[in-house]
């Protein structure tokens, strides 16, 4: 309840809508209050602005620049070189083969050349499972390699079953040829090219340089297919030791190339050597490499049978026969294991 009666209300109202106002006061009351300008703190002198405080009633916009904060640059710490440790393992029918794709195995080779020990690695395809099968003098020569690389579509296609870890892909010696042709033009890696017909290695050689400027090709031999006597052998080791090669490329054929790289790597110096196989043909061209279709549905045996049926067709049925066996015996470790049945 308002404490002012309704009349004396009503009387005050009346009393200010009827107060007239002067022209001069209306005008100023209507008028907006102008602010001051004041200058920016730039355009007073520093006299001026340190005698002259600032009114607490004016308004003063600045503009705020932000500075750019130079952050101390990190200091430049030198990696330590990595050496090569061999990683996770699928055991494929008696096979330790490595689980890496092409870019990790050139990069685990790359490890081996900084670490200047000698050491070998293996493309195992089925033949050469087949072979480590049969021929135990061959499976230490397989078990002291450092890294075992799936050379087969067969043992790729079989890790996917029971294996812990699964192999990502095929790492076929002919492809792995060129990838490290072409690493080596970077690092300027040297590469000696051993055995193949006469004429092969040395053509193989060329087109890589050709292909990869930078490459070095550290030396070429094709020794004889006949067995060397002695003064043969040491004239050909002596050669290799002397070129101080980073990559020892093999052209012997299965398990031969094997034994011979196990039995002479050590003193050869040679931080990588590895049996390639048919390689040195299908790059020299004396060799036609089945179409990308056929490698993809894991049929380059087919091809490469038709083009060479008498050498390849009893090699190729053996390895289909091991193949066979293999299933078999993987298909009796699994029923024994899981329902402890025996067969």
């Amino acid at each position: 309840m308002s404490p002012f009666p309704n009349s004396s209300i009503d009387a005050i109202d009346s009393a200010v809508s009827l107060t007239p106002f002067p022209d001069n006061s209306r005008a100023a009351w209507e008028r907006p209050i102008p602010f001051p300008v004041v200058p920016p703190v730039s355009d007073v002198s520093p006299d001026v602005a340190d005698t002259q405080p600032l009114e607490t009633d004016t308004l003063v916009a600045t503009e705020l620049v932000p500075v750019a904060v130079q952050s101390p640059e990190p200091e430049q710490v030198s990696q330590p070189v990595v050496a090569y440790q061999r990683g996770e393992t699928a055991g494929i029918w008696g096979l330790k083969l490595d689980c890496v794709c092409m870019a990790q195995a050139v990069e685990g080779i790359a490890a081996m050349i900084r670490d200047r020990s000698p050491r070998y690695v293996i493309t195992a395809n089925l033949n050469y499972a087949m072979l480590n099968d049969a021929d135990q003098s061959l499976r230490p020569i397989t078990d002291g390699a450092s890294m075992v690389l799936a050379d087969g579509k067969p043992m790729v296609w079989r890790s996917k079953i029971g294996a812990q870890t699964p192999l990502p892909e095929r790492v076929a010696g002919s492809e792995l040829i060129y990838e490290l042709a072409a690493r080596a033009a970077k690092e300027g890696w040297r590469i000696y090219f051993l055995g193949a017909l006469p004429g092969v290695a040395q053509r193989c050689a060329d087109v890589l340089a050709k292909a990869y400027p930078g490459m070095q090709v550290a030396g070429v031999q094709s020794p004889p297919y006949r067995k060397m006597n002695e003064e043969e052998e040491a004239a050909m080791l002596d050669h290799i030791r002397d070129s101080n090669p980073d990559i020892l490329l093999v052209a012997f054929g299965q398990p031969k190339g094997e034994k011979w790289i196990v039995e002479h790597h050590e003193a050869l110096g040679v931080p990588v050597s590895i049996q390639l196989g048919a390689s040195f043909d299908f790059i020299a061209g004396t060799a036609k490499r089945a179409p990308k279709i056929w490698q993809r549905f894991g049929l380059e045996w087919a091809y490469r049978m038709s083009t060479d049926p008498l050498r390849l067709v009893p090699r190729y049925a053996a390895n289909a026969g091991f193949l066979g066996i293999s299933l078999v015996r993987d298909w009796r470790d699994f029923v024994n294991g899981r329902f402890g049945v025996s067969q």
